[in-house]
């Protein structure tokens, strides 16, 4: 079966359920997160990592916002699954050739059968429960490329809860915990667009072909 066919099998078998899946929430409503309704510049830092994904790859922008690197990720001709539990947002992605799923990322149905991802797009987003089971839909050979708040931040305005804010060596942490290879590591201080405390990877799973990316 081709990828664009196992691609469409997915989207079909989760459209029976998306319409409950968003309403599967617990406990009280979640707080606002950084968002770029207004469709802000993508990361440097997945602009820097996303010629490394094959071409025609199936992408997930997890926690995607309006999609500023869902539509990065489609405009380089990839296959892009949009989720964010802000239908709205997503609704903006309309005629761009880019799935979407509304779904509450933290308490619900997140149900994607067999399907796996070449590459998994996440930022400023922070849920710690479920980064194990996001690392896990990577198919063999691709790419978490992942960037968020980290703990400092507080000085420079929000997020400042710890929740939201990853330790020093949180993300290494996952990469090694979920038996990913970690390709690229940061820890610190970003100016712009604003000042920030972000830390950021990019981790391979396996098989680890490191011919693909060579050291500059």
């Amino acid at each position: 079966m081709t990828t664009r066919l196992r691609w469409r099998s997915f989207m079909n078998q989760k459209s029976s359920f998306d319409d409950n899946a968003s309403a599967a929430t617990t406990g009280s409503p979640l707080p606002p997160r950084p968002h770029d309704t207004a469709l802000s510049p993508p990361s440097a830092w997945v602009m820097k990592w996303l010629p490394f994904i094959r071409r025609g790859a199936r992408v997930l922008d997890y926690a995607s916002g309006s999609g500023r690197h869902a539509r990065l990720a489609c405009s380089s001709g990839h296959a892009v699954l949009a989720v964010d539990r802000d239908a709205e947002a997503l609704s903006s992605m309309q005629g761009t050739g880019i799935d979407t799923w509304p779904v509450d990322l933290e308490h619900g149905r997140l149900a994607i059968g067999a399907e796996r991802f070449d590459a998994i797009i996440c930022t400023n987003y922070l849920f710690r429960p479920r980064l194990d089971l996001m690392a896990s839909w990577l198919a063999p050979g691709g790419l978490l490329i992942y960037e968020t708040f980290a703990h400092g931040n507080a000085r420079y305005g929000r997020p400042a809860n710890p929740d939201f804010l990853l330790q020093p060596g949180e993300l290494a942490q996952l990469a090694l915990r979920c038996g990913l290879h970690l390709l690229a590591f940061e820890d610190g201080y970003l100016p712009t667009p604003r000042p920030a405390r972000l830390q950021r990877m990019v981790a391979l799973a396996p098989p680890f072909d490191l011919e693909r990316f060579p050291l500059g």
